[in-house]
């Protein structure tokens, strides 16, 4: 180690960002926030920064999500605490990604139920909820120009949430501690964005072993007649999985 010389390589700093997902109205929304410095000033964002010295990347991107809207995930990637859900999601290093330097992204996907209106902090003017649809369009050339290349981040956060609750209990990261079927299927809806049988996907969502369990309880929340409650069960790999329908 006497002959290594860090000066001789050219430095480059490391950030996370969040995609942020919840459902809202029967709609998939990610969180943006404002940024209120440059580069990119005014233009909407995911929110994130960068990483200090003595921290990991799943600390920074629970710091990150504290501060700029007061939310709160686990740092341990994959398991849930206090609702939410946290995991890497994927590495952005293209060297022109951001004007000020040479800047590597870690992202991270966020998955949480019916998160509360979000606060602004740090160098954010301001936090939303954005429906997906609106944001990604139906090409890129129709979607909501973000800073950076917070559309991409994006795009692949959402395909990464859709792909795996098809073959995972993901999906359940979007409800309450305890949920009704019609919740869940709810959650698929808004996700995939299309229409589900409600009877096929009862017997599907009751029938794949370790999915759901029985809590025990009723509600009405629904309207109507009682509906039976349930919690998620202890399965991670669905088998059969949920597939998503063509089209």
């Amino acid at each position: 180690m006497s002959r290594y010389d860090p000066s001789a390589f050219p430095p480059f700093a490391v950030t996370v960002d969040l995609v942020v997902l919840t459902v809202r109205e029967h709609a998939l929304c990610a969180l943006l926030v404002k940024r209120g410095e440059a580069p990119f000033q005014g233009y909407w964002a995911l929110p994130g920064g960068f990483v200090r010295p003595d921290e990991g990347l799943a600390e920074a991107a629970s710091r990150e999500l504290a501060e700029e809207t007061g939310l709160r995930a686990s740092s341990a990637p994959g398991q849930a605490s206090a609702g939410a859900h946290l995991e890497q999601l994927a590495t952005y290093g293209h060297p022109q990604r951001d004007p000020r330097m040479r800047v590597v992204s870690v992202a991270h996907l966020v998955l949480a139920p019916d998160l509360p209106t979000p606060r602004p902090g740090g160098d954010a003017s301001g936090a939303r909820w954005a429906p997906v649809g609106e944001l990604l369009g139906q090409t890129p050339a129709d979607g909501v120009p973000l800073a950076f290349d917070h559309g991409q981040i994006l795009a692949d956060g959402v395909e990464r949430a859709r792909s795996k609750i098809e073959y995972s209990s993901l999906a359940t990261a979007f409800c309450p501690p305890e949920f009704t079927v019609g919740e869940l299927r709810r959650v698929y809806e808004a996700v995939w964005g299309v229409t589900l049988d409600p009877r096929n996907f009862h017997r599907k969502v009751t029938g794949t072993p370790g999915f759901l369990l029985p809590s025990g309880g009723t509600t009405t929340r629904q309207g109507g007649r009682p509906a039976q409650l349930f919690t998620a069960g202890g399965a991670t790999v669905l088998n059969p999985p949920m597939l998503r329908p063509e089209g």
